[in-house]
């Protein structure tokens, strides 16, 4: 039997006294005396387990609980990290914990698992920052998987149709990039043509580029319009060709880019819809008006820029999460604007060639003192109306310059967030690729071994191999749990 210490103290009347049972711990070379009623708050928790059990346990059951027992000095040691066990404590002491900075949320919730201590003891504040971990780590497996996919795809083009086949490669050569070298030349014609169509509809509106139709409208030159016609043609192709590739036909059809690439090819085909009905329906009057609406329209293709740009989807990110931002900017401005230009109005209209006719007209010009363009087209002429307009310059450069910092702040974080993603997910496929490679030199020797001694190891070489691979990126358990099922897989085979 274990035998430790009993303190004997004094009840706090004074009148009686009684003991408690105290432990000495050593947890990664420093030491801890904890006692019996503090370890008790928490029962389920492996120190009070430990606790309970010296008394009445032998040292093989309790080995199970700590590293070694030290008999001479009455001591359990743990090999533990002392300083994420100093947070650990203050659970028995204060009822929740706190992470220190600068730690490592998984390793620090490892820590709680071994303790016993459960996640919803970590205080509110912790928890975000272990949430925004989490989050992290879910889009790093996120990213792994998608490259496992590809791989996979590439490895079961032998089980499945031909159809799919020619599908799956349609889909890598208009979506992937990276995948070959057709997809790569693919994707800067593209991005070629893109470049190309938002020239030839800027350089088409030149007066001297322009000719004369036969009712003397001044229309595209016919060689801007042929190239505008092979951009279409090629913009068009490639929607059907990555209709026909995807998977989801309706995903893709209110995807937000794919709404762009519509839109970019749409405009053509009405005109040309309304250019021929114009000609053969003379009761159609506005035919041109609308002509010329959708060809404005054209100029939505220059957001297909975002699929070959990572920046540009950067930037997408950051004003999507910088919403708050954004509307308080937006908010701050409206306000601004209402009331100078009511204060505008009011104080202009003593002079006789007041050019605030109405407090609606003068949104305008507090618009452009706030925002210090300052066309110069409207501007008070009193002197309370010129202080009015200092005023709301000033306000209008605090107003603009509160929002912006974390505004940037946030298209930082995020263009940082994109460049460790890519790179851990990079990291993470070496590494498997490493321990694939690994495992591939380690299945020869176990078929020799499962020649020799019988047709039992080739199962308990699997169940090696599947409990080595536990080791193997542990932060994304998923994506390691079916890289483990496939490398086991194929030594057993």
């Amino acid at each position: 039997m274990w035998e430790f210490p009993r303190t004997r103290y004094a009840d706090c009347n004074g009148s009686e006294a009684s003991e408690e049972t105290e432990i000495s711990v050593n947890i990664g070379g420093v030491k801890h005396t904890l006692y019996g009623d503090v370890l008790n708050r928490y029962p389920e928790t492996r120190l009070a387990e430990l606790l309970n059990r010296v008394s009445d346990s032998a040292e093989d059951d309790l080995s199970a609980l700590c590293d070694d027992y030290d008999d001479l000095k009455r001591e359990f040691y743990f090999d533990r990290d002392p300083e994420a066990f100093k947070c650990i404590l203050e659970l028995y002491y204060y009822g929740e914990i706190h992470m220190k900075r600068g730690v490592c949320p998984m390793c620090f919730m490892k820590e709680m698992d071994y303790w016993g201590i459960d996640e919803d003891y970590l205080d509110e504040c912790c928890r975000c920052s272990l949430n925004e971990v989490e989050t992290e780590l879910a889009e790093i497996a996120e990213k792994v998987k998608t490259i496992l996919d590809d791989l996979d795809d590439d490895d079961d083009d032998a089980r499945v149709s031909r159809s799919q086949r020619c599908q799956t490669f349609l889909w890598k050569l208009m979506e992937k990039p990276e995948s070959s070298v057709a997809a790569r030349v693919i994707a800067v014609v593209s991005f070629v043509f893109i470049l190309l169509s938002s020239v030839v509809m800027c350089v088409g509106t030149i007066p001297e580029l322009q000719v004369r139709d036969d009712e003397g409208h001044l229309t595209e030159h016919p060689t801007l319009e042929a190239i505008e016609t092979a951009c279409i043609i090629w913009f068009t192709v490639e929607y059907l060709l990555r209709l026909a590739s995807s998977s989801s036909k309706l995903h893709f059809v209110f995807s937000f880019l794919n709404i762009i690439d519509f839109l970019a090819i749409m405009p053509f085909y009405v005109v040309l819809i309304l250019t021929h009905l114009g000609t053969a329906m003379m009761e159609l009057a506005n035919v041109q008006q609308a002509v010329q609406a959708l060809r404005i329209m054209r100029i939505a293709r220059i957001f297909k820029l975002a699929r070959h740009s990572s920046g540009l989807q950067t930037l997408t990110f950051a004003l999507k999460s910088s919403l708050k931002e954004l509307g308080l900017l937006l908010m701050y401005m409206s306000v601004g604007i209402f009331l100078f230009s009511a204060l505008g109005y009011t104080m202009e209209q003593s002079h006789p060639e007041t050019m605030f006719t109405s407090i609606p007209q003068s949104f305008w010009w507090a618009i452009i003192t706030m925002t210090t363009v300052g066309y110069g087209d409207i501007y008070p002429k009193t002197t309370l109306g010129r202080c009015n307009a200092a005023v709301s310059f000033l306000c209008g450069v605090i107003a603009i310059a509160l929002p912006i910092h974390p505004i940037i702040n946030n298209f930082v974080i995020v263009y940082s967030k994109q460049r460790v993603l890519e790179t851990a997910a990079k990291h993470e496929i070496e590494l498997m690729a490493l321990r694939a490679k690994e495992e591939a030199q380690e299945c020869p020797e176990a078929e020799r071994r499962a020649a020799s001694a019988g047709g039992s190891s080739v199962w308990e070489s699997a169940a090696v191999s599947t409990s080595q691979s536990d080791a193997f990126i542990p932060l994304l358990g998923e994506t390691a749990t079916v890289s483990k099922s496939q490398n086991a897989h194929k030594c057993n085979n």
